[in-house]
């Protein structure tokens, strides 16, 4: 698999705005042992972790004893469109068809004299309001929740910060590691749909889950695509390649757009243009 993590990485260095630079290691010094699980190891790295988790190595990685469980902490791309868009279509059509009833209203909670009806006609703003929502949603989850800095004296954060996030940072080309699998997954985005069937009628809040649902899917392949994928120059992608290719190896501290970069523009995170990327 190492050999295949390398190649991986070597078919990308055709450009240098999207070429990634790795520091050679020697795996035997290292502040880890490579032949053993990586997850109950690294709480002990104290200060010295977040260092050494922002030098990106071309192996994979073993974060768990158990082959099932570390099994079950990976994924195939592809099953991020095969397990969610069926849901998305699902949610959408049967929200759709609520809204056409036109029994729905909003602000029934505070006054039934002054509720507005919700049309059927507003069911493509309320899905693309989903859809930008979970815009700012993975900027913030990227930016406050992955890229938090765990105290040095914690073990328990510092493991946790590697199983969250810190293992893609560490292995960028572990393609199995790339996006999220099923079951975590699954918890997260049941945890959006209770939040807004509480706070919005059910069609309404459905039908915002159902557009963030596709955000969701979309940011996912995304982030694959701009590890493994071969944009054509000036593209969209492209741009968005070379942006996340130096949130890996030079500015770990900003960029944390993968889908857009809109957020990084509000909130003062974009990566300035630079013809030479610092390496760390």
């Amino acid at each position: 698999m190492e050999n295949g993590a390398v190649a991986s990485a070597e078919t990308l260095k055709t450009d240098p705005a999207i070429e990634p630079r790795f520091k050679v290691v020697d795996w035997d010094k290292d502040l880890v042992d490579w032949k053993k699980p990586l997850l109950w190891q690294v709480g002990h790295l104290g200060e010295k972790y977040d260092e050494w988790v922002h030098q990106p190595v071309t192996r994979p990685i073993r974060l768990f004893h158990s082959d099932l469980i570390e099994a079950l902490s990976k994924t195939v791309w592809y099953s991020v469109p095969i397990i969610w868009v069926p849901l998305m279509l699902y949610l959408s059509w049967s929200y759709y068809r609520i809204l056409a009833q036109g029994n729905v209203r909003l602000f029934t909670s505070f006054t039934t004299e002054y509720s507005v009806v919700v049309p059927e006609s507003v069911f493509p703003g309320l899905f693309m309001l989903g859809m930008f929502l979970w815009s700012l949603v993975e900027y913030l989850i990227h930016r406050f929740l992955f890229h938090m800095k765990p105290p040095s004296d914690s073990y328990y954060l510092i493991t946790l910060h590697f199983v969250m996030h810190g293992q893609h940072h560490k292995a960028p080309f572990d393609g199995s590691r790339l996006v999220f699998p099923p079951v975590p997954a699954s918890l997260v985005i049941a945890f959006f749909y209770v939040l807004l069937r509480l706070i919005l009628p059910e069609a309404v809040g459905g039908t915002v889950f159902a557009g963030g649902l596709l955000g969701y899917v979309l940011y996912d392949m995304t982030h694959y695509y701009l590890h493994f994928g071969s944009p054509h120059k000036g593209s969209y992608l492209y741009n968005m390649k070379a942006h996340h290719v130096k949130h890996h190896f030079a500015h770990q501290k900003s960029g944390f757009g993968i889908s857009t970069k809109l957020w990084d523009h509000f909130f003062h995170t974009l990566i300035l243009d630079e013809a030479h990327p610092k390496t760390q």
